[in-house]
């Protein structure tokens, strides 16, 4: 699943300040936008507001963005500077604690309680992940960017990203099992006691 880039013609008449086109670049990527900075402030109130913050920023930069790139990995390069930001400040000060019940999950219908524990389970480690591996991992399996778009966002080498996905779903995995959560590997030992 990738990240479908505005129209064209809507991008340049938002550049030229056109409200009514910049909303809908809004409305097309605030959901987006929302659910990586959710999951990596881990506070619903404070993702609202730099989510808004992030597109106050793109309303401000988008007369001077380069349409020689694309759209979203400058929209994400917008939105990892502003969560850094935050992340900095908050280091700096005291915060109180929030627990993971707070973190409102992925909306799963009619899914079996086993696996509603599992998509629990995945996402409390995909929080332990230090905020390098876990923007990486966020960018390329919720926001659904490809390698090099989120190379240029995060401002990294393609190697590195790689190398933080693939270390992001390692830890991930390993957290899991220690859970005693496993994927996949059913239909592997089905396969081998069938041949």
């Amino acid at each position: 699943m990738s990240l479908q880039q505005p129209d064209f013609g809507v991008l340049r008449k938002a550049q030229k300040g056109d409200e009514r086109a910049f909303n809908i670049i809004v409305r097309a990527y605030q959901v987006p936008v929302f659910n990586y900075v959710l999951r990596l402030v881990g506070e619903r109130s404070l993702a609202e507001d730099l989510t808004q913050e992030v597109f106050l920023r793109v309303y401000q930069g988008l007369p001077k963005f380069s349409l020689r790139s694309k759209f979203t990995t400058w929209l994400f390069q917008v939105t990892k500077n502003r969560v850094l930001d935050e992340l900095r400040a908050t280091e700096r000060r005291p915060r109180a604690v929030v627990a993971l019940d707070d973190i409102p999950p992925l909306e799963v219908i009619d899914a079996p309680f086993e696996r509603l524990e599992a998509i629990d389970a995945v996402w409390r480690a995909v929080e332990a992940l230090n905020v390098d591996l876990k923007m990486a991992l966020l960018l390329r399996d919720v926001v659904g960017l490809s390698y090099t778009e989120i190379a240029d966002s995060l401002e990294i080498t393609l190697a590195t990203v790689k190398w933080r996905i693939y270390k992001a779903r390692e830890d991930v995995q390993l957290a899991l099992a220690r859970e005693g959560i496993t994927f996949g590997d059913e239909a592997a030992e089905r396969a081998t006691i069938s041949s």
